[in-house]
């Protein structure tokens, strides 16, 4: 079993278009998106749901209207402003949106009149696709937990992928390097960083260097829509070899991958024989080749 974790500093550097390329290139694989919080690659791929589970993480406070006294111990304790307050009769009750399930109104409540129970956050998905199968999830408005539900999502997919004696996961990462990124990558093969030519693409890039470094957890960069700013792509892939990062490809500026996810698709499949499908095709096979990803991991 490979897996390869497709990862970015930010949002909006086309790592989800990357990984649906990858996904119509490679085989025997299944895909696993661990974005939660903004997840999109099901919008590239049009997966159809075969099973559907409930993410229950966290508890929410609930006031009791019979046990509670109005005393108003609750809202002065709150830091969250959670608790709302009613006249007329007084009365208290607690927003389950701004509730950040700290429990503190629970355990000092004199009345012992707030309830504490587990709620669900959010739903994760089975799915199938047209390149293979897919575990993805959506995390509700506000909720938290996100780096359990990834966690969850991942162990799911490397249990089915155990199973169905796959190869491969191609799984797409979050942006960022809070802990949900530190959730998708654990026991990965190998990271594919996913960088823009820009200032502040230099610098997010560094930071999930430094990250899957301190994971110990080999790295790969390319450069997308390196001809936007040659000089800041060159600047990236110099950072790469001064960090033992390898520099995989760069990708063109093309307006084609817009024209793509407008149709739901990846630019493999509307415009193959683009300069940036040509070049994803050269990544994805220089990927393959690169001796981390052919080694067998036990997960």
């Amino acid at each position: 079993m490979k897996e390869l974790v497709i990862l970015s500093g930010k949002g909006g550097t086309g790592k989800t278009s990357l990984t649906a390329a990858f996904a119509g290139l490679s085989q025997n694989m299944m895909l696993c998106d661990t974005d939660v919080d903004a997840a999109d690659l099901h919008l590239l791929m049009a997966p159809e749901i075969k099973e559907t589970f409930d993410f229950v993480g966290g508890n929410q406070a609930i006031i009791d209207p019979e046990k509670c006294v109005a005393c108003g111990l609750c809202k002065a304790l709150c830091r969250f402003n959670a608790v709302i307050e009613h006249t007329n009769p007084l009365s208290f009750t607690i927003d389950g949106i701004d509730c950040e399930g700290c429990g503190v109104c629970v355990d000092l409540c004199p009345e012992k009149a707030i309830d504490f129970p587990r709620k669900t956050c959010g739903q994760w998905f089975v799915s199938d696709t047209r390149f293979g199968p897919m575990i993805h999830a959506r995390l509700g408005i506000a909720e938290e937990n996100s780096g359990r539900l990834v966690a969850l999502i991942r162990e799911e997919t490397r249990n089915r992928v155990r199973k169905q004696h796959l190869n491969l996961i191609l799984t797409d990462g979050p942006p960022g390097i809070g802990c949900p990124v530190i959730a998708s990558m654990g026991q990965a093969n190998c990271i594919l960083i996913v960088a823009e030519p820009t200032v502040s693409g230099i610098h997010d890039m560094k930071r999930v260097a430094q990250l899957a470094a301190h994971f110990k957890i080999p790295a790969m960069v390319c450069v997308n829509k390196f001809d936007l700013n040659p000089d800041q792509g060159l600047a990236i892939e110099q950072i790469a070899r001064d960090n033992n990062i390898r520099s995989v490809g760069r990708i063109p500026f093309d307006p084609n991958f817009t024209q793509a996810m407008i149709q739901g698709k990846t630019i493999l499949e509307t415009h193959e024989n683009s300069d940036a499908s040509q070049a994803i095709r050269k990544i994805w096979q220089t990927i393959m080749e690169n001796p981390v990803m052919k080694q067998e991991r036990i997960m």
